[in-house]
C-alpha cells in the first residue's frame, strides 16, 4: 500500500496549485496546463468526496484520507508520463495531510505524513482567499478562510517547500504563475 503514495521518478518540472478550498486552483490549473500545453492533475479527492456525497454517504471521513491519496498519486503518476516537460498539480498529499491535520484535531495517518514530507515538487502556487468564496457540496469553511490560509502557508514554511502566494486576478494570478515557472524553465 506504501507504494501507492511513491511518487515515481521524472525529469519533469513539477508545480504544485496549493491552498484553501475555493481559491481557484483548479481554474488556474488548467489555464496552466494549456499555455504550456501539457498535463494538469485533477483533485481526485473532489471526484472521490463528490461521488460519496451523491451516493448519501455524508462527507469525508478520517478513512477516506488514504483512498484519496492512493488516487492522487495513481493519476500524477500516470499523467506524468503523459506530460510535456511540466507538469501541473491541482494539489499533492501536503495538501491531503493538511486537511487530514485540520479537520481530525492535528491528526495525519504516519503513511500518508510520510509521502506528503517524502515527495518533491519544483515549484507551489498558494492561492489567496482574495477572490470570492463560491459554494458547493463539498465546500464547508467559508468563514474559516483566512485560518485555513495560514495554516496552508505555515505548511509550505514548515516543510521548506518553495512557494510563492498568488493574489488578484484570474489573469493576474495566470501571469504571475507563468513568470515564475518561466524563471523555472530557464534555470
Amino acid at each position: 500500500m506504501e507504494k501507492a503514495l511513491e511518487q515515481k521518478p521524472s525529469d519533469l518540472l513539477k508545480v504544485v496549485i496549493f491552498g484553501p478550498e475555493s481559491t481557484g486552483k483548479t481554474t488556474l490549473a488548467r489555464a496552466l496546463a494549456e499555455h504550456y500545453n501539457t498535463e494538469w492533475v485533477p483533485e481526485y479527492a473532489r471526484e472521490y468526496l463528490q461521488a460519496k456525497w451523491d451516493r448519501g454517504e455524508g462527507v469525508c471521513e478520517a478513512e477516506d484520507l488514504l483512498p484519496i491519496a492512493r488516487g492522487q498519486m495513481e493519476l500524477e503518476n500516470r499523467l506524468t508520463q503523459k506530460a510535456n516537460r511540466l507538469l501541473i498539480c491541482d494539489t499533492d498529499l501536503l495538501e491531503t495531510k493538511v486537511y487530514s491535520e485540520a479537520y481530525y484535531l492535528g491528526y495525519c495517518d504516519p503513511v500518508l505524513e510520510k509521502y506528503a514530507l517524502q515527495n518533491q515538487y519544483d515549484l507551489y502556487l498558494l492561492t489567496d482567499i482574495d477572490i470570492p468564496w463560491q459554494a458547493d457540496d463539498l465546500r464547508d469553511k467559508p468563514h474559516q478562510r483566512e485560518e485555513m490560509f495560514e495554516y496552508f502557508k505555515r505548511a509550505l514554511e514548515d516543510t521548506q517547500r518553495s512557494f510563492i502566494i498568488l493574489r488578484g486576478s484570474r489573469e493576474q494570478r495566470l501571469q504571475k504563475a507563468i513568470t515564475q515557472i518561466d524563471k523555472l524553465r530557464n534555470a
